[in-house]
């Protein structure tokens, strides 16, 4: 049974071994022990800090673990509010026309525009599940554990959710729309880039990213071709997210051009149609599977589970082995989300 909770300093070294192989492109995972020390102990300390009535600079971070071996097999993260700490930039695409009548001209052209459109939004990230372990609904669970989260705890989290999705570079980190940018305006490789990015040094991108807007037609063939494009490893996490109501407003990111996704908290599937049940904890017999979270914040905890549920009564059976693994008692409340 694959359990989420928490990280903690002792997980360190799975957290480095996810960064290993979670590959080129992943920002929110460089392979850099003070930088991923630091978001655990940030994370550590969000998780504890106390009267949150709003977001700010908390960063949740967690880890799946294999009740039984207790292997780590994945992290995912949420951003409570992005942009406070340090700046987050994405490009826009819109659309222009250019004509003249008289010469019976009309040409639409489509442009990039730097900006900070979503600094204070939630952010889902960080999201890595270790390739032995991309099986059954360990995948979902990665991901909406997260939503279940955000309908329990509201006050925590922005209006706005979004997710950056890796974009599309080859087995050696080389991104085609950034080998673009670096021939005009920059003098570093993608991955030196990215991995500045990740461990926060981002002066270099407000000091040499053209701040005019970049006419998308003067891109190289292989720059346009990947705009709004994903890694093929990020395929399965975008249709998901897709799925649950995200959708890509035209912004993308400025290293790879992959596309960021959003939604309204209120919109996110997992978050409108999952209900909280009170525990009883009894053997069943029923087949059905939920994702389970408890309703604890500091001591999250979720699970994918049968359950015998009565929306009637509001009460769930649990098997003592799954209350255990939610450190939940009988009374206690679950947050469920049919599967």
């Amino acid at each position: 049974m694959l359990v989420i909770r928490p990280i903690t300093s002792s997980d360190y070294d799975a957290l480095n071994t996810c960064a290993v192989e979670s590959g080129h492109g992943f920002t929110s995972l460089p392979v850099n022990e003070e930088l991923l020390t630091n978001r655990i102990t940030h994370s550590e300390y969000s998780f504890a800090k106390p009267d949150v009535t709003e977001p700010g600079d908390e960063g949740y971070l967690m880890v799946g673990v294999d009740s039984e071996t207790g292997e780590v097999a994945g992290t995912t993260g949420i951003e409570a509010a992005i942009g406070w700490d340090v700046p987050f930039y994405s490009y826009h695409i819109s659309t222009v026309v250019h004509s003249s009548p008289k010469l019976g001209v009309n040409n639409v052209v489509k442009l990039l525009t730097f900006g900070n459109n979503y600094t204070g939004c939630s952010e889902i990230c960080t999201l890595f599940l270790r390739p032995q372990f991309r099986q059954g609904l360990n995948g979902r669970l990665m991901s909406k554990s997260r939503f279940l989260m955000m309908a329990e705890h509201p006050h925590r989290f922005s209006k706005t959710v979004f997710a950056e999705m890796r974009g599309v570079s080859d087995e050696h980190g080389n991104s085609p729309f950034w080998q673009w940018l670096q021939e005009h305006f920059f003098s570093i490789d993608f991955t030196l880039a990215d991995y500045l990015t990740g461990i926060g040094k981002k002066g270099f991108i407000a000091d040499l990213m053209p701040k005019l807007p970049i006419y998308i037609n003067l891109l190289s063939k292989e720059a346009q071709a990947v705009i709004g494009k994903v890694h093929d490893n990020t395929a399965p996490a975008l249709a998901l997210l897709e799925k649950e109501g995200f959708t890509c407003r035209n912004y993308v990111d400025i290293f790879d051009a992959g596309p960021t996704v959003e939604c309204d908290v209120r919109n996110i599937n997992a978050v409108r149609d999952s209900f909280k049940v009170t525990v009883k904890i009894a053997s069943h017999q029923s087949n059905s599977t939920y994702l389970i979270a408890n309703t604890s914040f500091e001591d999250f905890r979720a699970t994918a589970a049968t359950a015998s549920v009565d929306r009637e009564t509001g009460i769930a059976l649990l098997s003592a082995e799954v209350a255990q693994a939610l450190n939940v008692a009988e009374g206690e409340s679950v947050r469920l989300l049919a599967q």
